[in-house]
């Protein structure tokens, strides 16, 4: 990521709106000069984020449950991302959490339409079926950034039953224009992915720089 693109971006996925005038402006100041031997962006940039919400608690004990579960595949323990399907999708619903510092950064995301058929902006259902359309729950390991049909794009590996059909179905975090602010002004909610974990175009780049590969993506509803 360039450094221009990186601070437009850097603070659009944190809420800035709930944030002190001063933190907003401190930390604007921190991604344009950062100081000599700083932290790489992308750790800078969650650990600017907001405390973990107390209402992600289950999800994110499960999520840690995972990380144990599957050690020898996930090899860096950083950061995760948590996608909390209890959440309407014009909710900010998907946090990249840094562990250490017990900070998230939260963003859009879509859920499939074979888990909402019927459009209410809420995840009814998951499946792991090929063709279903629908998200799948359970433990991701990211992997490879590419370039797709979506544009910049990560697949990921479904490391449990649940979601073990992931590759197979190509179910990777992209971006689309139905995840957005101005659509939710329109529609309510944001549209429906086939399945992937869809996110914002303006803030892909930040999203897979956040994640990288050999990390965890965990998706559950609680």
């Amino acid at each position: 990521m360039n450094r221009r693109f990186f601070i437009r971006h850097a603070l659009t996925g944190l809420g800035v709106a709930s944030l002190p005038v001063s933190l907003v402006r401190a930390a604007s100041e921190a991604v344009v000069a950062p100081p000599a031997g700083a932290i790489p962006p992308a750790a800078a940039l969650v650990r600017m984020g907001v405390p973990i919400k107390a209402s992600l608690g289950p999800l994110l004990d499960r999520a840690r449950a995972a990380l144990d579960v599957h050690s020898e595949k996930i090899l860096l323990r950083d950061r995760i991302a948590l996608a909390d399907f209890s959440a309407a999708s014009n909710q900010h619903r998907f946090h990249i959490v840094d562990l250490g510092a017990g900070q998230a950064v939260s963003y859009l995301v879509a859920h499939g339409l074979g888990s909402d058929p019927n459009h209410t902006g809420y995840l009814q259902t998951f499946s792991n079926e090929p063709n279903s359309q629908a998200t799948s729950e359970g433990a991701y390991l990211t992997g490879e950034i590419y370039d797709g049909t979506h544009g910049a794009a990560m697949r990921l590996i479904g490391l449990d039953t649940t979601n073990n059909n992931a590759e197979i179905r190509a179910i990777v975090v992209h971006s689309a224009p139905y995840v957005s602010e101005d659509h939710i002004a329109v529609w309510g909610k944001v549209g429906r992915s086939n399945g992937c974990f869809v996110v914002a175009p303006h803030l892909i780049a930040q999203v897979l720089e956040l994640l990288g590969p050999g990390r965890l993506l965990f998706a559950a509803k609680i």
